[in-house]
């Protein structure tokens, strides 16, 4: 797992995982005293090759429910948001010159948390 990398031409054998900060959607001022309420969408892109298509099909399928089933038993991803809400995955088939076939897929998530003083905190 990685945080704003590049995708390597070369995958790890159970495939790789890149959270993306995104950016913010909405800020809302809450008065007296000053806080803010932010909705920040930042996505989970998950990348696996594999000999067959059915194979690659299949790990993906399987990273994405770990993916779902790890968010849905902690929505506040350890205290750090106030919920976390995942929506639809895009699928795309990566090739890489030189590299193995590669399967992609970008899960947007939502997430809601609320900051005292500045949007910036």
């Amino acid at each position: 797992m990685l945080r704003g990398e590049t995708v390597p031409q070369r995958l790890p054998p159970g495939g790789l995982v890149v959270i993306r900060d995104g950016e913010t959607v909405e800020e809302t001022p809450i008065l007296s005293p000053l806080a803010w309420a932010i909705e920040h969408r930042a996505a989970i892109e998950v990348t696996v090759s594999g000999a067959t298509p059915t194979v690659r099909t299949a790990l993906l399928d399987a990273l994405l429910v770990d993916i779902a089933a790890a968010i849905a038993a902690d929505r506040t991803l350890g205290g750090a948001v106030e919920w976390a809400q995942p929506g639809a995955p895009e699928f795309e088939d990566v090739e890489v010159e030189g590299a193995a076939a590669a399967r992609a897929a970008s899960v947007p998530v939502a997430l809601f948390f609320t900051v005292a003083g500045s949007p910036l905190a």
